[in-house]
């Protein structure tokens, strides 16, 4: 995205194609998702991260021959692909390897994610002194680099099975290949149900939490220029806000998640994120918006790696599939956030229309219940074989002092 003015002066395309393609992009993200699910079934995790991030360098590359908008298309369908499918396996390496350490690593991860947003934000911002065109193509052949290498330097490091992992309820560590030879041992296949309902919840999760995302990050250096009249240099701090406060939260997370459980710090930032997303939409001024805006950072940055760990522990033996599936809503997400407030803007103006993402969190407080897990103090952990329970924390007494039934 960062790129894209140099792609705009070496292409032609306009603004209204560059809505057109990243529209397509989103859509093409989905089914980059679909395909890490099948390559995730057939191969492993491990195979749909290599292949995608192959992808997204070759897309890169082919972005820097395009000189006009066909073949820019054409590579931005291979980037898109790839992106999805990065996207997808990514979250199913990342909720296997926190079953495997048995403590929380979701939200660690993702502060990767947005810290290496920021860090390619600003090396464009650097590349940019060579030109904007020619800073553009340097930009995307550097990254186009860093995707290619990081994609065979850390292949051998990423995990192929999901066998023996720690998980921190108690419950039979998955051995996938009991899964599939079945509970006669005949070698028939014998594989649980999707979780349906559960993939529903934890995705409009995960969608509310995109809706935020793709609100502020369309949307806020907008409202902030246009509407409030806020300077240049001051207009994208509603961002940058947001991305600290994105960050932050993130780096906090998981000590957060490991002495209070997922529920009691995502139920709070929610909250806080609504409030947030409230004073945009209510206080028409430039102070308050990047305050608002920090805020909804608050609340984005916990409830895709929450939601994402507990989506985990619905179907262990088929943990590839369920993230595979809750990462689709992600993009419907995205797709809301940036449309339909835009939509609204010419209706309520841009203020008002924040109240969406705001009303949108509210439903999702019903939600945070079901992320369940909180602390076991005292309870050590034991990585478990394959097929069998960990220990548990032992039962309260009854209220009138007798052992537990």
């Amino acid at each position: 995205m960062t790129a894209l003015p140099g792609l705009k002066a070496r292409t032609g395309i306009d603004d209204g194609a560059i809505a057109i393609v990243l529209l397509l992009g989103a859509l093409l993200a989905a089914a980059g998702s679909v395909t890490a699910e099948r390559i995730a079934r057939g191969r492993s995790s491990r195979a749909a991260v290599v292949v995608g991030l192959l992808a997204q360098a070759a897309g890169l590359a082919l972005v820097t021959t395009a000189t006009s908008v066909p073949p820019l298309v054409g590579a931005f369908v291979v980037f898109a692909l790839g992106l999805g499918m990065v996207d997808a396996s990514g979250n199913m390496q990342g909720v296997a390897l926190q079953q495997r350490v048995g403590r929380p690593l979701m939200s660690t991860l993702f502060a990767c994610l947005t810290a290496a947003a920021i860090a390619a934000a600003l090396a464009q911002s650097g590349f940019a002194r060579l030109g904007t065109t020619t800073g553009a193509v340097v930009a995307l052949l550097v990254a186009a680099a860093v995707a290619a290498a990081v994609a065979l330097v850390a292949r051998p490091a990423l995990l192929t099975t999901d066998a023996g992992v720690r998980t921190t309820a108690g419950r039979v560590a998955p051995d996938r290949g009991a899964s599939d030879r079945g509970a006669s041992g005949s070698g028939a296949p014998s594989r649980a149900p999707l979780p349906r309902a559960g993939i529903w919840l934890f995705g409009a999760m995960v969608a509310v939490a995109f809706v935020v995302d793709s609100a502020v990050s369309s949307w806020s250096t907008v409202y902030l220029h246009d509407w409030l009249d806020a300077p240049p240099s001051v207009a994208p701090l509603g961002y940058a806000a947001y991305q600290g406060a994105v960050l932050v939260t993130r780096l906090a997370g998981d000590p957060l998640v490991r002495r209070f459980g997922r529920e009691r710090v995502a139920m709070p930032t929610v909250v806080v994120a609504a409030v947030g997303l409230a004073v945009v939409a209510l206080v028409p001024s430039p102070v308050a918006a990047v305050a608002g805006f920090a805020l909804a950072g608050v609340g984005a940055g916990t409830l895709v790696p929450l939601a994402f760990s507990a989506a985990g522990e619905l179907a262990p033996d088929r943990l590839d599939e369920v993230v595979a599936r809750i990462n689709l809503f992600n993009y419907a997400g995205a797709l809301v956030g940036a449309v339909v407030i835009g939509l609204l803007s010419e209706l309520l103006g841009l203020g008002p229309a924040f109240f969406v993402p705001a009303l949108l969190l509210v439903p999702a407080l019903g939600v945070v219940p079901q992320l369940g897990d909180r602390p076991r103090p005292g309870v050590p952990e034991v990585v478990a074989p394959p097929g069998t329970a960990l220990p548990t924390a032992p039962e309260p007494p009854e209220p009138d002092g007798r052992p537990p039934r």
